[in-house]
């Protein structure tokens, strides 16, 4: 059971829990991964939705930052270039925190689709293990 603040929320757990390779998944509440950026010249602190945790193939999963939005202003724009620009590629460049990416859904109707083609995608991007 998951705890949602939006009907969209909920969406995205139905969808998370019908996908063959996630492994887990978590509701960011209270769990303290907060992002800063800024709007404009305002510090601000940015809460993802959801951390799912994905088997891409690789040893480690795949952490993947997932917000679900209905209306993208200018706020949630700063969010998601914050993400992509600086966060996603500080953690990964850290080495020390596993693989993260970051995605933004917003279109319900549109996200079950996108959601499994990341997966697959992710999946047929992970190196061919060798047989012995």
């Amino acid at each position: 059971w998951v705890v949602c603040d939006s009907d969209w929320e909920a969406e995205f757990c139905r969808i998370a829990e019908s996908t063959k390779h996630v492994r887990a998944y978590v509701k960011n509440h209270n769990l303290g991964l907060e992002v800063p950026y800024l709007m404009g010249s305002e510090p601000k602190k940015y809460r993802p939705d959801f951390i799912v945790q994905i088997d891409d193939g690789r040893p480690d999963p795949l952490n993947l930052i997932v917000e679900t939005k209905g209306y993208r202003g200018e706020d949630a724009i700063a969010k998601a270039n914050t993400m992509n620009a600086y966060w996603v590629p500080g953690v990964n460049n850290l080495g020390k925190f596993g693989r993260w990416a970051f995605v933004e859904y917003a279109a319900v109707y549109e996200m079950e689709a996108a959601f499994k083609k990341l997966v697959d995608d992710a999946r047929a991007a992970a190196p061919v293990k060798e047989l012995a």
